[in-house]
């Protein structure tokens, strides 16, 4: 099972991929070069942490 992540990190996930649909994928370096190239977030670990669930969300629309 994975971790829950808190709500203003999927908030901000979901925004980004509504946004720009076609700019992510189901590799997490890539997501995570166009979380910080697309936002203005400036700690590391919150860029990581909505660069994963991006990549999480990403992977699971692939495996159906």
């Amino acid at each position: 099972m994975g971790n829950i992540k808190p709500t203003y990190i999927k908030r901000v996930a979901k925004d980004l991929v509504e946004r720009f649909p076609d700019e992510f994928n189901g590799d997490y370096e890539h997501n995570k070069a166009k979380v910080s190239k697309l936002t203005d977030i400036s700690t590391t670990n919150f860029r990581n942490k909505v660069a994963g669930y991006i990549t999480s969300h990403k992977n699971k629309d692939h495996d159906n």
